[in-house]
């Protein structure tokens, strides 16, 4: 294994009843100002809202709405957060969603304490924030693991780039699966298949041999797609909903990827796929992930013949992503860029701006061209 440092900040607190035994408490020790965030209103619909209100105003806060978080939140969406924040001389910011609300609050808690442009301080200048208004997460939609880690992805319509930013971590996460009851199923498969995809582009990273986080690694894959599987066989099976809920806590609270470089290459395609369409994330990699993994297999085969073995029960790397293919299928995801609901109709022409802008990874399995993401793109037409 490689040198690391590994410091863990978020407290988690986990299980059916969680928000209401613990958000009063979790709060207690920040200032009386809390901004509320959330998205397009489902916590309404569902009740959430209301409870996590109550629960705050109970416990002697001044509770500030910052509503319409939307999925693949943008950069103008953040200054109106960090504007709100400032206006309202917010103390403490409480995201209540999944990864979209939470990602866009990180960022809203790194811009609300300084004047500077974050974009061009992060992107331009390579500096990054040290002053940020604490955040907690009351995760609604698992699959990101945005809860569990500083880093945050944003889209910058203007720049047309879908990007990561370095930004505040949750001081804490609270993890009910009760409050994935009402999403539906196709979102919870969508986010746990981001999940899967986090932890097999930790896996395929370019290192020399196995070690401590790749066999993590293959057991947080192999209980994600368990688990998958028994989602889409019961909707209401509330230790499934739970246990993808931690895998995916798992999956991004940087256990897997000490001491390791890591392959985040179809992230990264899907990132720029999302900048141009506003694709839904875990579907936009379920269509990505088969072609690019039969573009890298022979070039790590023996991390993708351990995989299809694990994961899969499969016999050979070929047969492994084989596999991966015909699950993704069977979870009904879908499996070409013509099933993605999309605001944008994706052509050759998008494609090949999605692959001249994508960000190259140069510790996967191999480097990609250019050339050869645009092929990778036009297999999954």
């Amino acid at each position: 294994m490689q040198k690391f440092v590994y410091e863990y900040a978020t407290k988690v607190y986990f299980g059916e009843g969680a928000v209401r035994e613990h958000l009063s408490a979790a709060v207690s020790e920040y200032g009386k100002n809390v901004m509320l965030a959330y998205g397009g209103g489902s916590v309404k619909k569902n009740g959430i809202y209301d409870e996590v209100k109550k629960i705050l105003e109970d416990a002697g806060k001044n509770v500030t709405d910052f509503n319409g978080i939307m999925s693949n939140p943008t950069y103008a969406k953040v200054q109106e957060g960090a504007e709100l924040a400032k206006k309202e001389n917010i103390d403490f910011i409480l995201a209540v969603g999944g990864g979209s609300v939470v990602d866009c609050c990180k960022i809203v808690a790194a811009q609300a304490r300084t004047d500077k442009d974050l974009w061009e301080m992060e992107m331009t200048d390579h500096q990054f924030p040290t002053d940020m208004l604490p955040i907690g997460a009351v995760v609604t939609v698992s699959g990101t693991g945005a809860e569990m880690n500083g880093g945050a992805v944003i889209t910058n319509e203007e720049k047309v780039i879908k990007a990561g930013m370095a930004a505040a971590a949750p001081r804490f996460a609270i993890l009910d699966p009760a409050y994935t009851a009402s999403v539906p199923k196709m979102q919870v498969i969508s986010g746990a298949f981001d999940t899967l995809s986090h932890a097999m582009e930790t896996y395929f990273g370019n290192s020399d041999q196995d070690n401590v986080s790749d066999d993590v690694a293959l057991a947080i894959m192999k209980n994600t797609v368990v688990n998958m599987r028994r989602l889409i066989a019961d909707v209401n099976d509330m230790q499934a909903r739970g246990n993808l809920m931690w895998d995916s806590a798992m999956a991004e609270n940087g256990i897997l990827k000490v001491g390791r470089a890591t392959d985040f290459q179809a992230h990264q395609i899907e990132h720029q796929l999302g900048a141009y369409t506003d694709c839904n994330h875990g579907q936009g990699l379920a269509v990505i992930h088969p072609a690019y993994h039969r573009h890298i297999a022979k070039d790590a085969e023996e991390k993708f013949a351990r995989f299809a073995e694990v994961v899969f029960g499969a016999d050979s790397a070929e047969k492994g992503v084989d596999a991966l293919a015909d699950f993704i299928k069977s979870c009904g995801l879908p499996v070409k860029m013509g099933d993605l609901k999309s605001k944008t109709e994706i052509t050759p022409e998008i494609l090949r701006k999605v692959a001249d802008t994508c960000n190259v990874i140069k510790c996967g399995p191999r480097e990609l061209s250019r050339d050869e993401i645009y092929e990778i793109l036009m297999e999954c037409m």
